[in-house]
Parts: structure tokens; C-alpha cells; sequence
């Protein structure tokens, strides 16, 4: 979140909290309306007051006009992946796509046995893979994962040219090949 957008929650936040706050008091009785008009006619009666009035309201309606027009709409980081832009056009990359692609360069190796997948995007649009893994004896655990790691960067910049950021690998267990039991 952008620290305008930060600013403008707050802002409005703490507005709609002062609001309800005095309706609340004004409902149970514990103030009065003619001692709450009394406050806001003093209050505009000081040209000081007035004016740093008239300039929140000012800031807060540009901030509101941005926040309805064009807030969630600059975001190139979506809830369901990542949105590409350019002249032509937009372009959403599922997380599901690139767990997918993961997934395939993850099988492609010969001692993994069953893979899961987990894709992040934070909001500077940077990607987080986490793989989950079962592999087959006599597996060089340390090779595998560097060399998985390498490939899957590799391939989803290939692939979709997005930056892998972090890719962490847990491996779950050590497994027989399929097809084969002990006995």
C-alpha cells in the first residue's frame, strides 16, 4: 500500500470515528445539540478556525475523489496474480499458472516424487515460490534444491518474465520409487 493511500485511510478513519463518536454521545443524551452548535458557531466565527477548517474539507474531498476515481486501479499486484501492462494492453499471470509451471519444472527432475506448490506476490510485485517436496533415496538433497532453484528462476523468466524473488524448498519426506514396495 502506498503511503498516500496509508494517509488517506487514516484520515478518514479517524473522521468517520470523531463522527460517530459525537452521534453516539448526542443519541445518549450526554451532549447536547444547542452545545454542540454553540461549538461549531464559535468555531466559524474565528476566521483562523474557518480556514483550517475549509482546507481539510478541501484535502479530504480531493483525497476522497482520488480514493472512489482511481484507487485499486494503479495496482499492477492483483489478489489472484500478477497484472502486466503495457500499450497494447493488460495481462493477468494466475498464481495457479505459475504454480503450474513450477510444478512441471519440479517433476521434470527424476528424484522428486510428489510436488506442492505455494506462489506469493507482495506488494512491490515480487514473486515467492515455496515448494514442498517428497524425493527418492540416495537424493543429494543440496543439489537438487540449488539446481531446482536455478531452473524454476530460469524458466518463469522465461516463461512469463517475472522475477522470482525467493524460492524455498521443503523437503517432506524420502520415499520409495512409485510402482515399487519393499517386501
Amino acid at each position: 500500500m502506498k503511503i498516500l493511500d496509508k494517509i488517506t485511510l487514516i484520515l478518514f478513519s479517524i473522521i468517520v470515528l470523531v463522527i460517530s463518536i459525537l452521534v453516539a454521545l448526542l443519541i445518549f443524551g450526554w451532549v447536547r445539540l444547542s452545545t454542540l452548535n454553540m461549538y461549531l458557531s464559535e468555531m466559524s466565527a474565528n476566521a483562523l478556525a474557518t480556514n483550517i477548517t475549509l482546507g481539510a474539507s478541501i484535502v479530504c474531498s480531493l483525497l476522497a475523489l482520488r480514493a472512489i476515481f482511481f484507487g485499486g486501479n494503479s495496482s499492477e499486484n492483483s489478489g489472484d496474480g500478477i497484472l502486466l501492462e503495457n500499450e497494447a494492453g493488460k495481462l493477468l499471470i494466475s498464481k495457479d499458472t505459475i504454480e503450474n509451471l513450477v510444478n512441471g519444472v519440479a517433476k521434470g527432475f527424476s528424484n522428486t516424487q510428489s510436488v506442492t506448490t505455494k506462489i506469493t506476490v507482495n506488494s512491490e510485485n515480487e514473486l515467492g515460490v515455496f515448494v514442498t517436496l517428497m524425493v527418492l533415496p540416495n537424493t543429494v538433497i543440496n543439489e537438487l534444491s540449488m539446481n531446482l532453484q536455478t531452473r524454476i528462476k530460469e524458466v518463469v523468466k522465461r516463461v512469463a518474465d517475472l522475477e522470482v524473488k525467493t524460492i524455498d524448498i521443503k523437503i517432506k519426506d524420502i520415499t520409495a520409487p512409485e510402482g515399487k514396495t519393499e517386501g
